[in-house]
């Protein structure tokens, strides 16, 4: 599973997106499966919590439980950022669905799951690798562990997009707090540029830690009385989006494959996405746990992805015929028939990073 800062896809749209693993077993993923941006996290609406199921308070996370033994884990402090986890809770263990963005956000998850169970954490993955001893086994796609031992996390557009300009916000927001008069708005922006101070020195500390458990297209996994399967169903969010799948339990982890808005689409395949998710629809499923926003039951949903992006590629590719810059197509491509689905969508236009990939893919430079 993989993940990154959550980006909206549509320049009008809610902000959503970042990396995945688990907590057993911690997907391996770093920048390149990173979803976590600093102000990322937009959940796009409609998205129900836990179906009305308790939540646990702790420091840094509140844990919904959807189905028992499932929790979704969502940041509730300033030194957490970013995608969701999912906490697997089995007779003897723990599975941990994203390790989080970084060493200090994932050392908090481990703390804080004191509060909803004492078994220890055996599988995990993420910018939190680092954090985990030896004998917890962090599973990826075998794509993933290859980018990371090629040096490919720490680099390329999408780090420069959540990473590289982070410094550069920090500078334009002090400049804003020399101007600013206002005490509350000055309030504001200063707790702003903590966060971002805060999020950029957790940063510094990632140490990219490759999986030492992968597959190629399936992986099963016997804990108790649980069964839980990895897939790889094919290309989407990343070049090796695995989702996790409890079969007996009815639900679906999904990483950024799906988010409860539009996912960032800056690494995505988006030709190959329709289909792969397709082949996700098959499972026999009643919850999906996206990599950001709440747990849904709503199936159509993805139907509703599948169009947008389908709509996406098709308009993409006429314009790229027509010699029509990157830029220029965004700029023209209209998905205003996606609003209903997709809040602000106002009018035409869409995310020029989600185009210049589809555009790097027609011309083949795509990494």
């Amino acid at each position: 599973m993989a993940r990154r800062p959550h980006r909206p896809e549509h320049p009008h749209a809610g902000a959503v997106r970042r990396p995945s693993a688990t907590a057993a077993v911690l997907l391996a993923g770093a920048w390149l499966c990173a979803g976590c941006a600093p102000d990322g996290g937009g959940d796009g609406g409609g998205a129900e919590e836990g179906g009305g199921s308790a939540t646990t308070e702790a420091v840094h996370f509140a844990f919904t439980e959807v189905v028992p033994g499932v929790y979704h884990a969502r940041g509730a402090s300033d030194l957490v950022v970013g995608s969701n986890a999912v906490v697997v809770v089995n007779e003897a263990d723990v599975l941990l669905v994203d390790s989080h963005i970084s060493p200090a956000a994932a050392s908090a998850l481990i703390e804080d799951l004191r509060s909803i169970t004492d078994n220890p954490v055996r599988y995990a993955a993420a910018h939190g690798n680092q954090v985990y001893p030896p004998e917890v086994e962090i599973i990826s796609h075998e794509a993933t562990r290859a980018a990371i031992a090629a040096g490919r996390s720490n680099s390329g557009r999408s780090y420069e997009l959540f990473v590289g300009s982070i410094p550069r916000r920090i500078e334009q927001l002090e400049a804003r707090l020399d101007t600013m008069t206002d005490a509350a708005a000055h309030a504001e922006v200063e707790a702003t540029l903590e966060a971002q101070r805060t999020y950029y020195a957790q940063l510094q500390e990632v140490v990219p830690t490759a999986p030492n458990t992968t597959l190629s297209e399936r992986l099963t996994l016997f804990r108790g009385g649980r069964e839980i399967q990895f897939h790889f169903f094919g290309r989407a969010h990343t070049e090796g989006d695995v989702i996790v799948y409890l079969p007996d339990d009815r639900v679906i982890i999904t990483g950024d494959m799906l988010t409860a808005g539009l996912p960032y689409m800056g690494d995505g395949y988006v030709n190959e996405w329709v289909e792969t998710l397709d082949r996700l629809k098959a499972l026999d499923f009643d919850w999906i746990i996206p990599g950001h926003g709440e747990p849904y039951r709503e199936r159509e949903r993805i139907d509703h992805l599948q169009a947008y992006l389908q709509d996406l590629w098709d308009q993409s590719v006429v314009l790229h015929g027509q010699g029509v810059s990157a830029e220029d197509a965004a700029a023209r491509i209209d998905l205003t028939a996606h609003a209903d689905n997709f809040g602000g969508i106002a009018s035409p236009g869409a995310n020029p990073v989600a185009v210049l990939r589809i555009f790097e893919l027609l011309d083949g430079t795509a990494n």
